[in-house]
């Protein structure tokens, strides 16, 4: 069965057969959907919060 994966930065769902899966040392996989989130998320290790854009949750005090 084919499943939809989320997008690790932003929460958009990835299509099947687009984006790109990252896996790290730790075993860990991260899904992007595009090199906008993958940048942002592994480059300059933003925070998806602070972005309108994402639909991450904010932080609650």
């Amino acid at each position: 069965m084919l499943s939809l994966k989320n997008c690790s930065f932003c929460g958009k769902t990835v299509p099947w057969g687009e984006g790109v899966m990252m896996i790290r040392n730790d075993g860990a996989v991260h899904w992007y959907c595009s090199a906008k989130c993958r940048k942002s998320a592994t480059i300059f290790r933003r925070d998806p919060r602070k972005f309108k854009w994402t639909r991450q949750e904010k932080a609650k005090k």
